[in-house]
């Protein structure tokens, strides 16, 4: 039997009490193949970044369970959510995240070399090749535009070579042709390797890339339709 990728099973997240309580996730149950591509769609504030915070085990659900590759992230320690994230799961926002005082080398390789990887630092430069940026490595992010921020972004989040990679709004503070090559590399590298892909976007034309579409309204999937044969 081959594990799905994702598998989430009546998750709900709630904030507040009595008026002020608000559903943020409503027993939301979701099976991501492995290799597939999921976009997820909604309005603003339909829950779709916490949808995907609690896939990488950056929010824990109030019920409802979580599995992984096969592994249930609610049974893991916070050191062991740490490291299975570091090992298993990539994840790219629409805001870089990099560390300024580190050359877009040390900002891939630092992760691994934490995680005591072998050939961290080969394996970056291996990495940022691979999106690119060969030339850039000793550029520190203030001197990288913001495509090329978001392509040692991506690097970092691959490098891992993660069977599972999050990206939320990826695009979004980017040009449209920027963005086009970036979502290309998002798409094209996860894929040759055999990795899942679950994306928020806003954008439909991004969406309609996905093997699937799933559309959230109010914390709820509305619909989350299998892929046809």
């Amino acid at each position: 039997m081959i594990l799905p990728a994702v598998a989430m099973r009546g998750v709900d997240i709630s904030l507040g009490r009595g008026a002020a309580h608000v559903h943020i996730l409503r027993d939301v149950s979701l099976t991501i193949a492995r290799g597939e591509a999921v976009g997820i769609v909604g309005a603003s504030g339909s829950g779709k970044s916490t949808l995907l915070m609690v896939m990488a085990g950056l929010e824990r659900p109030d019920r409802g369970e979580v599995e992984i590759d096969g592994v249930r992230l609610g049974n893991l320690s916070e050191d062991g959510l740490a490291r299975f994230r570091g090992a298993r799961v990539g994840i790219v926002f629409q805001s870089f995240h990099l560390i300024p005082t580190m050359t877009a080398l040390e900002n891939v390789s630092a992760p691994l070399e934490l995680a005591g990887a072998p050939r961290a630092v080969e394996r970056a430069r291996e990495e940022l090749d691979q999106i690119g940026l060969g030339d850039r490595m000793s550029h520190y992010p203030a001197q990288l535009s913001g495509g090329e921020q978001q392509r040692v972004a991506l690097a970092r989040a691959l490098c891992p070579r993660p069977s599972l990679l999050i990206a939320d709004e990826p695009t979004g503070n980017l040009d449209e042709a920027t963005g086009r090559a970036i979502m290309d590399l998002i798409f094209d590298l996860p894929a040759r390797r055999g990795a899942t892909l679950a994306l928020v976007t806003h954008d439909p034309a991004l969406a309609a890339r996905c093997d699937r579409i799933v559309r959230m309204r109010s914390g709820a999937i509305e619909t989350a339709p299998l892929v046809s044969a």
